[in-house]
């Protein structure tokens, strides 16, 4: 079961100006893949609600992903990678 990770241009961009590899980001989204296939890890991830409905943060120290899982289709959408106090505007 392989998962497809699709970025937007603000998530490469994030990704390119802090030094952040898109490994580390892949090591989290795929935490949050075994979370939501029952197994026991440990990672700060919460559903959204209002304009952010339908995607799910997960949160690693003063950074926010903001992620969007398909299911049916093993594709994940990672929309926005930033610091606490910008990711929700």
């Amino acid at each position: 079961m392989t998962w497809r990770i699709d970025l937007s241009k603000n998530a490469e961009k994030f990704i390119s100006k802090n030094e952040l590899t898109l490994d580390e980001v892949r090591e989290l989204v795929g935490k949050a893949i075994y979370y939501f296939q029952g197994e026991d890890i440990n990672i700060n991830i919460k559903k959204l609600k209002g304009d952010w409905k339908g995607f799910y943060r997960i949160r690693t120290g003063r950074m926010r992903i903001i992620v969007e899982f398909n299911f049916e289709n093993l594709v994940l959408f990672i929309e926005e990678i930033d610091w606490r106090g910008n990711v929700y505007k």
